[in-house]
């Protein structure tokens, strides 16, 4: 048979084709619309996009063969016309379709000259599909997805020793030490496979990652809309979920890692190929590092220290710099070549051409552009992450000051024996303070204001070891005071003229003989209340003032009913937070005032500072252990502000996915840079394949050039991103504190995400390289030199 038989297309029959099975489909869609039946054909549908949908149809279709015959035949579906129509055009139209393609006839000429001859044993040999890369590349998908899930549960729970986890890691290192387990584990496998199939092999990579690496993200994703999935699954699975969840949105995190693990197994499938392609296995880089660098120059002192100052001071006084020195030397060098013309004109005209050659080689302009792009970006995205890293910090250090890192209750009713409790928590490694608290929402009245607040009761010994109230006291007020409010001063006792209220004088007691006041309310004592700056500005009071709490907890039964219980505070101190909320919604009282106030019985929880704050889920969890679970239960400051959190994470999560569109701009840059290497050096490229360079060993050059783009990028942007970030720290960005509670803009650089930054550039311009150089190496030594 002759290989070089062509297809032949009927596009007559073909778009007839089309046009019929269109039809056929659109009746489908009337007939499962009038059943109302496309919740459950969408997950069909689904199934088939993948190609699972006819293996699962298969199946059960011979499940439903008994149910069907026990159907009597008198019943009837609606739209069945619609639905048999359908099927039919859908079933005609494909038909037409393959009937519109065909085979050209076998040539009547004879065979060819080389029929018969030996071929090249690897060509001999080729083989368009390979079992073994399908399932080192599947597997290894699988593998690394089951790796990831297995250890972080493993170091999560402290490898299930007896000592119930208490040796586990926090849930972020677990989770961080598994993804980089099962990222070389994706990187391996598909390195093994490329080198095995000695090419890319992209077919089994498409499908391993389909049938083989897709299930279990998926499988994630469904267990949190089915119940009977979370049911079977959840509680195994749930130190993952754990992780997922502080995004905020699992799903999200399910599939940023599902999409890691890929592009681990895409560069171990390229690092394989590019070592073994040649028909053997060779890693060394000597040889193609020297010819790489010498090709494209990134190293040279001026790209780097002009690019430098670009990153640092911005693009336009380094222009006008640079451009005043470029002219000075062209002005000094073009008179240096005419006195050299007037010696030795050959010298000159020599010269002359070296310096044209220089000043207008467009492959150094494309270079130095790429190398600014990818430094442009790697700054951008250190600079951006920094200062939500400084946010976030100051908003967990704002937060955790306010409110404790774990928080012990029962899932109903108060905890009477809180001192029993607090002797047994205060045996759990990892605590290092713990105070009783009451919390229940009141509304608060001072003159004619009035606001809903968070009336806590506290412990003023013992509350100074878990929250920061103490040191964020504003000076006039005192929190022993709520121990001791005989001590608080009223306001018109100092002479600041205030006018009694109606309370007030309500309050007041008259001598029945003299007929006058003899003891105002100012000078009762009433228990002291702490309130936050900005409610104090909110109801107009100072330290000394008298407000009325009015709490729906305990109701009193009066004429009318039951009506809400109202008691009379003194301002006995107001704090400062920083934070708008916690100074505008919170008040605190004593603790034994606060029991009588909503009639319990004991505090609602006890609350509790730890020695890490990221390890504090795995020390609540401890707690509840040490408790003896049910009813008792340990909540960590994770899951108690989980949503505020979560949101600071997804916001930077997706800036730095914004911002690493920047990288791959400027991976586009470095392909068209590479590209033009390659068009340029197309007869160095032809010498060098004469000489013996493999073709592994032209991709090996290019990607190295490609990859000296990205790593001088990612440095000259690590060092700029750096020096911006001191710069800020250091100096500072004024902010408004009214609006901000910040003076200055505040910057946190994480090492890790700094790292990744830098990683991520090198990343993609690795993968922008590997194109032109599979292009330069399929560049023919005689197509090369045929012109020269």
């Amino acid at each position: 048979m002759n290989a070089e038989r062509q297809t032949v297309y009927r596009w007559s029959l073909i778009w007839s084709g089309v046009l019929v099975a269109l039809v056929g489909v659109v009746l489908l869609g009337v007939a499962i619309g009038r059943v109302d039946a496309w919740a459950r054909v969408a997950s069909v549908l689904g199934l088939s996009a993948l190609g699972w949908g006819g293996l699962v149809q298969t199946i059960n279709a011979v499940g439903l063969v008994a149910v069907q015959s026990a159907v009597p035949s008198s019943v009837g579906l609606v739209g069945t016309e619609y639905l048999v129509i359908g099927s039919a055009a859908w079933i005609v139209g494909w038909v037409l379709i393959a009937s519109g393609i065909r085979r050209a006839p076998e040539s009547t000429e004879g065979p060819s000259p080389a029929a018969g001859a030996v071929l090249y044993p690897r060509l001999a040999q080729y083989r368009d599909f390979y079992w073994s890369t399908l399932g080192a590349y599947g597997g290894g998908m699988l593998l690394a997805e089951l790796v990831l899930i297995l250890l972080q549960t493993f170091l999560s729970s402290g490898g299930g020793a007896s000592g119930g986890g208490q040796g586990g890691l926090a849930p972020p290192i677990a989770f961080a030490v598994s993804l980089i387990v099962a990222s070389l584990v994706a990187f391996a496998c598909g390195f093994v496979g490329a080198a095995r199939a000695r090419r890319l092999a992209m077919p089994e990579a498409t499908i391993g990652v389909i049938y083989l690496g897709l299930p279990v993200p998926i499988g994630l994703t469904l267990m949190e809309q089915l119940p009977d999935l979370q049911v079977t699954l959840g509680y195994r699975l749930r130190e993952v979920t754990y992780v997922a969840d502080m995004l905020g949105r699992p799903v999200v995190g399910y599939w940023l890692v599902f999409s890691l693990l890929v592009l681990m197994l895409v560069l171990g499938i390229n690092t394989g190929f590019i070592a073994a392609g040649s028909g053997r296995m060779d890693l060394r880089l000597g040889f193609e590092l020297f010819v790489a660098r010498r090709h494209v120059g990134v190293f040279r002192p001026t790209l780097v220290f002009g690019t430098l100052a670009v990153l640092l001071f911005g693009i336009v006084p380094p222009l006008i710099i640079y451009g005043i020195i470029r002219a000075v030397e062209a002005a000094v060098e073009r008179t240096r070549i005419r006195e050299l013309g007037l010696k030795d004109p050959l010298a000159a005209a020599s010269a002359l051409n070296r310096l044209k050659l220089r000043e207008q080689s467009p492959t150094m302009m494309m270079t130095a552009l790429s190398v600014g792009g990818v430094g442009v970006g790697v700054m951008a995205l250190i600079i951006v992450l920094s200062v939500m890293s400084g946010f976030e910090e100051d908003l967990q250090n704002k937060i955790l000051g306010a409110h404790s890192h774990v928080v012990v209750s029962k899932y109903a009713g108060h905890l009477s024996e809180y001192k029993r409790l607090m002797e047994q928590i205060a045996k759990v490694p990892g605590v290092a303070g713990q105070t009783p608290s009451i919390d229940n929402p009141v509304m608060v009245l001072a003159e004619d204001e009035v606001q809903g607040i968070v009336l806590k009761g506290i412990d003023p010994e013992t509350v100074g070891s878990v929250l920061d109230l103490r040191r964020n006291m504003l000076p006039g007020g005192e929190l022993d005071n709520l121990e001791t409010p005989e001590k608080i001063v009223p306001r018109r006792s100092l002479g600041l003229g205030s006018k009694p209220s109606a309370q007030d004088e309500e309050d007041e007691e008259i001598d029945p003989i003299i007929g006058k006041t003899t003891r105002s309310s100012e000078q009762k004592v009433l228990p002291g209340i702490i309130l936050g700056r900005e409610l104090a500005t909110i109801l107009r009071v100072v330290v000394g003032d008298r407000v009325n709490v009015i709490s729906p907890q305990g109701a009193e039964l009066g004429p009318a009913g039951l009506i809400p219980k109202s008691r009379a505070f003194r301002v006995a101190g107001i704090f400062y937070s920083g934070m708008y909320e916690y100074d505008a919604k919170f008040a605190y009282i004593l603790l034994a005032e606060a029991q009588k106030l909503f009639n319990t019985t004991g505090p609602t929880g006890i609350e509790l500072k730890v020695m890490d704050v990221d390890d504090a889920r795995r020390i609540a969890t401890q707690v509840s252990r040490e408790l003896g679970g049910y009813p008792y239960r340990a909540r960590d400051w994770g899951e108690i502000h989980r949503n505020i959190f979560s949101a600071l994470r997804l916001e930077k999560l997706v800036m730095g996915i914004i911002l690493s569109i920047i990288i791959i701009v400027a991976a586009g840059l470095i392909v068209a840079t590479v590209i033009m290497l390659v068009l340029e050096k197309r007869k160095e490229i032809s010498v060098l394949k004469a000489l013996g360079v493999s073709d592994g060993g032209i991709v090996k050059i290019f990607l190295a050039e490609g990859l000296q783009i990205g790593v001088a990028g990612g440095l000259l942007g690590l060092f700029s991103g750096l020096a911006w970030c001191y710069f800020i720290l250091k100096v500072g960005i004024k902010l408004d504190p009214s609006v901000y509670y910040i003076p200055n803009l505040p910057v946190k650089i994480e090492p890790v995400q700094t790292a990744l930054a830098v990683v991520i550039a090198v990343l993609v311009t690795y993968l922008a390289s590997i194109y032109p150089a599979l292009k330069a190496s399929s560049v023919e030594p005689v197509e090369g030199l045929k012109a020269e």
